[in-house]
């Protein structure tokens, strides 16, 4: 009988121990007689001892990190690590059964290979799916960098590399405090050495719609720096500047959308006020857009018009803010 791989599991977490007891028990139901984790929670939060609690109840280790932000719990995790393997996975999100054997079969085949990445599954914060798995296609060159940089954000638990990454690519940025993830696996693809498997891998927990103004709002200025740290270094993968500025709003279209979506939807509610805070933020993330949909007769010119005072309350609210 082979011997079972060891895979190192690196799970970030802050103070939500009900998400992490769901994302550890995930984790540990994929375990086989061919197939053993190593997880390790690398844990920047004030809530210790009930944290503890539940990584002993998974045979996890408790890392505390002083340290504040994701790349920092990840990081003090990653150093711990033994496995052959790394994966990853966010305290609030589950794996799927379909994870990590794929990914291993795709190391075993292709030796050069140095990181895997999955398809996602997005669900309602009670892990109901509410779109189906994504990318459903990549690029058919292979130019996974290039896939990133024109608006792909992939999410970290469907990732997994050769433990030998740390050395040739690095930890996380701790100075980035968001998209620290997106900028770890921009710089593992510019290596040409990243692949996919088009198996869904992660139930990915997304927050009820405009419910995280605040948390947006910071997201921006990091999206924006990583895209230019590395856009810059790799500029002559754009034909024309046009090209250029296509990828560089495409990385911002979500939190357009966010906004233009949380304006129709407040109106909706009756709230003129957040009406009105959300189409600002939509200008002020892309103004062309947002500017042409306010002349349009579109949701959101409904939206703002009745915030101002200059029209009826629009009666419904879902999605209707996309062209």
């Amino acid at each position: 009988m082979s011997q079972a791989r060891i895979v190192s599991v690196v799970v970030p977490t802050r103070d939500r121990p009900q998400f992490l007891d769901q994302a550890l028990a995930s984790i540990r139901a994929l375990e086989g007689t061919d197939l053993t984790f190593e997880i390790l929670v690398g844990d920047n939060g004030s809530n210790h001892d009930a944290t503890d609690t539940v990584t002993q109840a998974h045979g996890a280790q408790h890392l505390v990190v002083k340290t504040a932000g994701a790349g920092a719990a990840r990081n003090a995790a990653m150093r711990a690590a033994t496995g052959e393997f790394l994966a990853f996975l966010d305290d609030d999100d589950v794996w799927t059964e379909q994870h990590v054997r794929p990914h291993l079969q795709l190391f075993d085949r292709e030796p050069e290979v140095q990181v895997v990445f999955g398809q996602v599954v997005m669900t309602d914060p009670d892990l109901r799916p509410i779109a189906p798995p994504i990318p459903d296609d990549v690029r058919s060159d292979g130019d996974h960098l290039k896939m990133m940089l024109d608006g792909y954000f992939p999410q970290i638990g469907a990732t997994m590399a050769r433990i030998g990454v740390r050395d040739a690519y690095g930890y996380f940025d701790e100075t980035l405090l968001a998209d620290q993830d997106w900028d770890w696996h921009l710089r593992v693809a510019g290596g040409e050495h990243m692949e996919h498997v088009a198996v869904p891998c992660v139930l990915f927990r997304q927050r009820p719609s405009g419910s995280y103004d605040a948390l947006v709002l910071s997201r921006i200025p990091y999206t924006r720096k990583v895209f230019m740290r590395h856009a810059m270094r790799v500029w002559r993968k754009w034909s024309s500047p046009k090209e250029w500025l296509h990828s560089y709003f495409a990385t911002l279209l979500g939190f357009y959308t966010y906004f233009a979506d949380a304006a129709v939807e407040r109106a909706a509610k009756g709230d003129a006020k957040g009406v009105r805070f959300a189409v600002r933020h939509a200008l002020l993330v892309f103004p062309f857009r947002a500017v042409r949909q306010l002349v349009m007769p579109t949701p959101l010119r409904a939206a703002f018009f009745w915030s101002i005072g200059l029209g009826v309350r629009p009666p419904t609210a879902s999605g209707a803010a996309l062209d």
